[in-house]
């Protein structure tokens, strides 16, 4: 029986790199190298960390360690797609492009490549970036040593690692193919949870919402500041760029830092991204553009001084000194932060004034909980092991019934050995308890609920427990908690809206913000088609049902 196993250098919690060290048989592969310390791979000086590298994008998080990797060992050979191979030197931009060196070799799509003997790996599209791509691993032990009438045919081992993945198709990119996977039952699946067992709206309601919020602000003479990464950057351009919201009009958009570096690369590798995006690019520029309404401009430092002066929008990096877009007058600003997987958004290393008004937006770079699973259920592995994620929501993956009483399920932290034992038995280890028995007392004027101290470890305790204010609601025979944020306590008084009353002729008289069922910025009309979605309050549905400027003062 050939060894297979997975040492985790890094598997992505807490915006740790990803960085796993695959053994099977005796080869040692390792997938992706997103480490910004590399001393655990570097100990044994002078002895590669394994026999290969493959990488399966170009996200830091998954690529910024390459560099050194190589120079630390310049032989051992490292591979990506050749999209990838081309955005790697956004991760040092610190360098001239001169000076880096071509240490990454690509390799073609859908086609098995043997660089070892028995070993070979394939690379399919996996959404989420160009480039991006899921790794197909196939191995076929050599034959024992055993008489001829006694041998047995030799036996292959196949493991998938998604990378980063996405089933949906995006503005840039397509989705990966899962027709092309199905039935695939590799041994083992190495695969994101970035998002656990969250549920999201349809792609399009996510773009639509944002484009409607920007919309509202700009309105209101706000400018927009939109802190943001390498992929996220580049869709939002093209969102402003082509929705309807924004076609023709009168405004600026300013592209700064890495997202304007990341445009330039993107531009390079037009052949390579999908074939509405080629044809819009033969009637207009993709992203810089002067003539056309939104203008899309670089930004520079002459520009950088007017800024605010009247409603723009500016497109920078996340890690960025924002204070430099809207100090000058942090109240006509409105900065949008994505809302990311690890139960945080990033605004929360961002230290901004009160005067700034901050928001979150969803638009998903990665599978919710049910692409998640819908990927495990179409390829039938035997292990499943999950990274990329809060350690709290692969937990959520693990202790799902659906997966746990069908597969071989691991969610190991940093830093551990797991083993993936193949054709033995294996006695599947109990899923995670993530319930917590309580108390419930039924007092005169209240009802208290009481539950343990150890709930408050769980890092999403914070998100809850942030104002000490609950709102409370009946989901079937269940009653759901939910914990008010600072930031929906903080928003412009819901009266704004009731202003739209005083005109019995305003279009805006049966819209969502009059709801008797609209709160905290979502439905809760289960006879609604945007049920538990986010909506925009100028939105409208068929089972609107009015409230009365009485009720509404009467809310707390």
């Amino acid at each position: 029986m050939i060894k297979l196993e997975c040492l985790t250098y890094g598997v992505g919690h807490a915006g740790e790199g990803v960085c796993l060290l695959l053994r099977i048989g005796t080869y040692r592969i390792l997938l992706d190298c997103g480490l910004s310390d590399l001393s655990p791979l570097l100990e044994q000086t002078g002895k590669p960390p394994a026999d290969l590298v493959l990488c399966s994008h170009a996200h830091a998080d998954h690529a910024r360690g390459l560099l050194e990797l190589h120079q630390a060992f310049p032989q051992l050979p490292i591979y990506a797609s050749e999209v990838t191979t081309q955005l790697l030197r956004l991760n040092w931009l610190d360098q001239s492009e001169n000076e880096l060196p071509q240490f990454c070799h690509a390799l073609p799509w859908r086609t098995p490549i043997e660089f070892l003997d028995g070993l070979t790996a394939e690379i399919y599209p996996s959404g989420h970036l160009p480039g991006a791509a899921a790794i197909l691993l196939s191995y076929t032990a050599p034959p024992e040593n055993t008489p001829p009438e006694k041998s047995a045919p030799s036996r292959s081992y196949t493991v998938l690692y998604t990378g980063d993945f996405f089933l949906s198709n995006t503005r840039l990119v397509e989705g990966l193919p899962l027709e092309e996977l199905r039935g695939l039952q590799p041994n083992v699946l190495i695969v994101e949870g970035s998002y656990g067992t969250a549920r999201h709206p349809h792609r399009r309601h996510q773009e639509n919402h944002l484009a409607e919020r920007i919309d509202q602000a700009i309105a209101h003479q706000k400018s927009i500041l939109l802190p943001t990464s390498l992929g996220l950057g580049q869709e939002l351009l093209l969102l402003l760029r082509s929705h309807h919201y924004f076609t023709g009009r009168d405004i600026d958009i300013w592209v700064d830092g890495a997202v304007a570096d990341g445009c330039d690369a993107y531009l390079e590798i037009l052949p390579h991204l999908p074939t509405s995006v080629q044809n819009f690019a033969r009637h207009q520029p993709l992203f810089w553009d002067e003539r056309v309404r939104p203008r899309v401009r670089r930004l520079t430092s002459e520009d950088r001084a007017n800024l605010g002066q009247s409603p723009c929008i500016v497109v920078t990096d996340e890690t960025a000194d924002l204070h430099q877009y809207y100090h000058a007058n942090p109240g006509t600003w409105l900065m949008l932060l994505p809302w990311e997987a690890d139960c945080q958004v990033i605004d929360s290393e961002v230290e901004s004034p009160a005067a700034l008004a901050t928001e979150t937006y969803l638009l998903a770079q990665h599978c919710d909980g049910t692409g998640t699973t819908q990927l495990i259920h179409n390829l039938r592995p035997q292990h499943v092991m999950f990274m990329h994620g809060s350690a709290a929501y692969l937990s959520d993956l693990t202790g799902l019934d659906e997966l746990h009483n069908r597969y071989h399920l691991h969610s190991p932290a940093s830093g551990t050995r797991v083993e993936l034992p193949i054709g033995e038995t294996f006695l599947q280890p109990a899923p995670p308890d993530t319930g917590y028995e309580g108390e419930l007392t039924e007092l005169d004027a209240v009802v208290m609920i009481t539950l343990p101290k150890a709930i408050a470890a769980d890092p999403r305790w914070r998100g809850l427990a942030d104002t000490g204010l609950i709102e409370a609601r009946w989901h079937g025979d269940e009653l759901v908690l939910r914990g008010l944020p600072q930031r929906e306590l903080l928003r412009p008084p819901e009266s704004d809206r009731l202003m739209d009353w005083m005109d019995a002729n305003s279009p805006l008289r049966s819209c969502c913000g009059n709801c008797r069922h609209y709160r905290s910025q979502r439905c809760w009309n289960d006879a609604s088609p945007l049920f538990e979605f986010k909506v925009t309050p100028e939105g409208f549905c068929p089972v609107f049902e009015s409230v009365q400027i009485g009720e509404q003062d009467a809310e707390p």
